[in-house]
């Protein structure tokens, strides 16, 4: 295997862990959020930042894996030359 498309790999792997590491926190605000709207609270102030950690990685993820070959295409430019 080429060192680009293992780079090309390993960039999409990443993206794939950040976004599973972002599951859970996205999880819980959300059902941290149905549960209050459901018992008529007022919105917590914990649960943006919750939501907030777990959307950030998730976004990274997403644009780790969709951007994984121009990335490692940027990272091996200057051997080739």
């Amino acid at each position: 295997m080429k060192p680009k498309q293992l780079a090309n790999v390993l960039i999409k792997i990443l993206g794939l862990s950040l976004c599973a590491h972002g599951i859970t926190p996205a999880i819980v605000s959300v059902v941290s959020l149905w549960q209050m709207s459901g018992a008529g609270y007022a919105l917590g102030k914990n649960i943006l930042p919750t939501l907030l950690m777990g959307l950030i990685p998730i976004g990274i993820g997403i644009y780790l894996i969709l951007q994984g070959r121009p990335l490692a295409e940027k990272l091996f430019k200057e051997e080739e030359e």
